[in-house]
């Protein structure tokens, strides 16, 4: 080999050699935060323009309470990583709010400016295994190592596009990623003919999982940033804190994930192929 040709090999392993350093140097730079928290909330047509209103003053609210900032700021780090994301069919969520960290009450301020800088739009369909699909593309590209992962998933019905959502929901607990639930049962929106009783025992058996995951049921709009509030408290302070147990003696009781499923998790599919010829947009 011809010395010009030895020096273009060191350069192209150097380069190469450079090329491995920088992308260890960003893995070890991840900023380290107490939880990794991806807020992925129903926009699909069932739900009424003021209704997608409640649910963003409601987040906002929860965001900049007291009784979170504390919880926040009673951490290991001090500091969580949020983003916020709006979802309907299979290809549509849109991320609202991108990764940012809350440390303070201006963090919070800054998510809720963003919240507020534009109205939220509605799209056809549900697709919750697509939601959760795309946040657990978020944790892979949000530069935050969080000591856990959460979804914290909010509609007001059950999966009728895309891959069963059990399945998708066991994929994503085998990522070590822990998905929380808030099934909306109002029923003040738009009629539909795929609403389905026992919204909450669905959400239960077919959507939460993952380690201390829970589920906070919404009767009725008026309930929905408490119900919002103490979501955030209990997922940032864990099922064994003293928040926990004085939730639970304050509040009627989180429903927690269940070993043994008797739900069918396929009933939105299945109401959606009985019934598509009434063109419901749900």
């Amino acid at each position: 080999m011809s010395a010009l040709g030895h020096a273009g090999q060191l350069l192209s392993s150097a380069a190469a050699l450079a090329f491995l350093v920088g992308l260890s140097s960003r893995a070890v730079a991840a900023e380290p935060v107490d939880i990794e928290l991806v807020l992925a909330v129903d926009v699909s047509l069932s739900m009424s323009p003021d209704e997608l209103e409640i649910q963003r003053r409601g987040y906002a609210a929860a965001l900049t309470h007291d009784d979170v900032l504390q919880a926040i700021a009673d951490g290991v780090h001090g500091k969580i990583a949020v983003t916020y994301v709006e979802w309907a069919g299979t290809t549509w969520q849109h991320v609202i709010v991108p990764w940012t960290v809350i440390a303070n009450r201006a963090d919070a301020e800054r998510v809720v400016e963003q919240l507020s800088a534009r109205p939220p739009n509605s799209a056809r369909r549900t697709s919750i295994s697509g939601v959760l699909e795309f946040s657990s593309d978020l944790f892979a590209e949000s530069g935050f190592q969080g000591i856990k992962r959460v979804i914290d998933v909010s509609g007001d019905g059950p999966n009728n596009q895309g891959a069963p959502v059990n399945i998708t929901r066991d994929e994503l607990v085998k990522q070590g990623i822990t998905i929380n639930g808030l099934p909306l049962m109002t029923r003040s929106g738009f009629t539909s003919v795929y609403d389905v009783n026992d919204l909450d025992r669905y959400y239960t058996d077919c959507v939460i999982g993952g380690p201390g995951a829970f589920m906070i049921p919404v009767n009725d709009w008026t309930q929905f940033p408490e119900a919002i509030r103490r979501k955030l408290v209990l997922e940032l302070a864990g099922p064994d804190s003293p928040q926990w147990a004085a939730d639970e003696a304050a509040h009627p009781p989180v429903v927690l994930a269940q070993d043994r499923p008797v739900t069918d998790c396929q009933i939105g599919e299945k109401m959606w192929r009985d019934r598509s010829w009434m063109f419901d947009s749900r």
